[in-house]
């Protein structure tokens, strides 16, 4: 696994209007995609989980062959965020941690039919009891805070 730093740099002048914007769109464009490509329609979820079809998983692997491309592209280019920034990827060591956690993860995920992203575009299509999942999720997120330094690491 990867795990993302951000490293500051002299020129980092602030977050501009312009900039905030394009992520603003940005960021409605994945939410368009992901309800347009029904990875956010629980029963796709349900289907890709009981082995009954290869639809999400071949999202899924788009996914990860667009993150690799990205991945080798930000390190070539040493590309910044928006606030000038550059991105820099630390190895993250794995311990048993990585297997509890993904676990939980999955069994959220087969529930509510949502990851993280998925929830927001839910919501914004107009899925309701998505509102459900992202309480959940904040419940989730809060315990996490609190349990956090007893956590395997």
């Amino acid at each position: 696994m990867t795990q993302f730093t951000l490293t500051q740099t002299k020129e980092q002048t602030g977050t501009s209007i312009r900039s905030l914007i394009g992520v603003l769109f940005a960021g409605m464009y994945f939410g368009i995609v992901l309800v347009k490509s029904e990875v956010v329609v629980w029963q796709r979820i349900n289907s890709m989980f009981l082995f009954q079809e290869a639809h999400m998983y071949l999202i899924i692997l788009t996914a990860v062959i667009v993150g690799a491309t990205s991945m080798l592209l930000i390190r070539r280019f040493e590309v910044k965020t928006i606030e000038g920034e550059l991105v820099q990827y630390e190895p993250k060591p794995y311990h048993k941690g990585v297997v509890i956690g993904s676990t939980l993860f999955g069994m959220g995920w087969a529930i509510t039919g949502a990851c993280p992203g998925p929830i927001y575009a839910q919501i914004g299509s107009g899925t309701w009891p998505a509102l459900m999942t992202l309480g959940g999720a904040l419940i989730g997120l809060y315990l996490f805070s609190l349990l956090q330094p007893k956590l395997p690491y």
